[in-house]
């Protein structure tokens, strides 16, 4: 489990593409602390720490995975949002994010507000139903607060300190992201669409 609150970004530093598709990717976190087996979120994505040195780790995606996220289009140098698996005791800064990508997004406006930029997403109509004005919703991993909800488009707004600790401030229109739609909305709604026979 993750709470959406991003700790590094992480550059992917090579591909090996055979059955699986390895990843390395380099980050600041003090590895000595990350155990074989340990849960990381990719962007949003968990994956599986399988090796590790001093300032990079590896992980393995399947093809389901790279076909239902953004990983597939990951090259040397893609910049990724990273955050550790949470511990009790930990601070519940975002909201409970589970790691698994419900569907991709599109980028489809981004428009200064403030000292904010205001993000425009579009989503496919299975997921649109669970994303609720004021609600939580993970994009790239990122725990945020939806603005409003128009059809399939969706707003938020990033803040300038978001900007700089995420990869919301290299984004751009038209650029794919992970959406996990937050877990109580996808409950909710399996609740109120069960009808016992």
């Amino acid at each position: 489990m993750f709470t959406g609150i991003i700790t590094d970004i992480g550059t992917v530093r090579a591909i090996a593409r055979a059955g699986d598709t390895r990843f390395e990717i380099a980050t600041a976190y003090d590895l000595a602390t990350v155990e074989i087996g340990a849960s990381i979120a990719c962007n949003g994505c968990c994956l599986t720490v399988i090796e590790k040195g001093r300032d990079w780790f590896a992980v393995q995606a399947s093809a389901e995975t790279l076909s239902k996220t953004t990983l597939g289009a990951w090259r040397a140098g893609t910049r990724i949002n990273l955050e550790r698996a949470l511990k009790i005791g930990d601070e519940l800064g975002g909201h409970i994010v589970s790691g698994h990508v419900d569907g991709l997004g599109e980028i489809v406006s981004i428009t200064p507000e403030g000292e904010s930029l205001r993000f425009r997403m579009r989503v496919p109509s299975a997921l649109a139903r669970f994303i609720a004005p004021k609600g939580s919703v993970a994009v790239d991993g990122t725990s945020l607060t939806v603005n409003e909800v128009e059809g399939d488009v969706f707003g938020v707004n990033i803040i300038p300190h978001t900007q700089a600790v995420t990869t919301w401030g290299g984004m751009v229109t038209g650029q794919g992201v992970n959406i996990e739609i937050d877990m109580l909305a996808r409950y909710v709604a399996r609740l109120t669409e069960y009808r016992p026979s």
